[in-house]
């Protein structure tokens, strides 16, 4: 990786009440992406100006997320350059004038243990208080931001992220492993966001459950919605994740590519006369898979639409039976601060039943973080972490 400029806090123009310069001692280090095809460069950071809800995370452990993959290679449109990350989990090693807050609305300490959303909120608009703070008007989000004065450390790769106010942060406590907190961020939030809206039309416990994608937010779902009562069924061509989704609480795993595998499962469920499942979760994004978590839905029932592939193909659609199903189709992206607070709280009993924490692997240091992209695209892992510690 080559050494870029050193980034400085700059003081702004306009005193702001509250604001202050806070150095870094020793500097903060952060890998920058600047384009596709492009190595990543080294960028130190001496200081930031911290306002007043800020805190600055000493990073113990990033993993890399699909959307990291897609714009390192062009697939989806970014702004160089920045750092990419936005799965963390770290302890607070500073925090801005009056103090912050975490998503409860407990003060948060130095030297708490925390994760934090994707999403930088500003709690005013019509989207945040409509309870779609992930959809705010003026969102910002890390590891998606261009570096901009005032904001350099804004992602995961690297040794501290600013984390601004208008930002859920969710203690997590000493016990759960750095491995099963960094990816809630994004994986387990993700899954609890789309049950919770599953449950707004169906029931989880006692409902049939179809998972199509084995990956972390499907293996998630998996065992959310298997240790709150729900039967799942997932469907995964790879046969060793489709091994995984067993050890998450699956009472079935499917091929998709095999013709009738579903009403196969039903029938060896004993719910063989059940004409569909009551919800579906879309969790890989490849349209078959679309299409058929929406023709799996029976009366009544729904499909949570959670994964996405950039460039988006189209997919088909049997609308006259999504009327006549009475068939509700709801997209989820992301979560509510509530969402990823319940998704940690599960977690700190589950992560001991299923294991969330073989799902990142392998670990590598932040020098490396240019092999960490490249094993992340290369596929086979669920995540690869990068550890600054290191």
């Amino acid at each position: 990786m080559r050494r870029a400029a050193v980034a400085s806090a700059t003081r702004p123009a306009v005193e702001v009440p509250g604001v202050r310069d806070e150095v870094l001692r020793p500097a903060a280090v952060a890998e920058v992406w600047t384009g596709v095809g492009a190595p990543l460069e080294t960028m130190a950071v001496p200081g930031v100006l911290l306002a007043p809800g800020d805190v600055i995370v000493a990073v113990e452990l990033a993993t890399l997320c699909s959307s990291d993959v897609h714009i390192a290679a062009g697939h989806r449109s970014a702004p160089a350059p920045m750092v990419l990350g936005h799965e963390c989990v770290g302890r607070v090693m500073s925090i801005g004038a009056g103090g912050a807050l975490d998503v409860s609305g407990a003060p948060i300490a130095l030297g708490d243990r925390v994760v934090w959303s994707v999403a930088v909120s500003c709690g005013d608009c019509d989207r945040c208080t409509s309870a779609l703070p992930q959809k705010c008007r003026h969102l910002r989000s890390y590891g998606h931001e261009r570096i901009g004065a005032h904001w350099e450390l804004s992602g995961g790769l690297a040794t501290h992220v600013h984390v601004l106010a208008g930002t859920a942060i969710v203690p997590v406590g000493e016990r759960i492993p750095a491995r099963v907190a960094a990816p809630a961020a994004c994986g387990a939030g993700t899954a609890w966001a789309a049950l919770r809206r599953a449950e707004r039309e169906v029931a989880l416990p006692r409902s049939i459950v179809l998972v199509t994608g084995a990956g972390i937010v499907g293996l998630s779902a998996t065992a959310i919605a298997a240790d709150r009562g729900a039967t799942v069924i997932v469907s995964e061509p790879d046969k060793k994740r489709r091994r995984l989704a067993r050890r998450f609480g699956a009472a079935a795993t499917i091929d998709p590519c095999d013709a009738g595998a579903l009403e196969t499962a039903l029938r060896g469920l004993g719910v063989g006369g059940v004409e569909g499942v009551d919800i579906a979760v879309e969790a890989s994004g490849a349209p078959a898979a679309v299409e058929t978590a929406l023709t799996a839905v029976g009366v009544g029932g729904v499909a949570v639409l959670v994964g996405s592939l950039s460039p988006a193909p189209p997919v088909s659609m049997d609308a006259e039976a999504i009327v006549r199903g009475l068939v509700t189709i709801a997209g989820a992206q992301h979560y509510t601060g509530d969402d990823l607070r319940d998704a940690v709280e599960y977690l700190r009993g589950a992560w001991g039943r299923h294991p969330f924490e073989d799902l990142v692997d392998p670990v590598l240091p932040l020098a490396a973080a240019d092999e960490a992209l490249a094993l992340a695209a290369a596929g086979g892992a669920f995540r690869v972490g990068v550890d600054p510690r290191r």
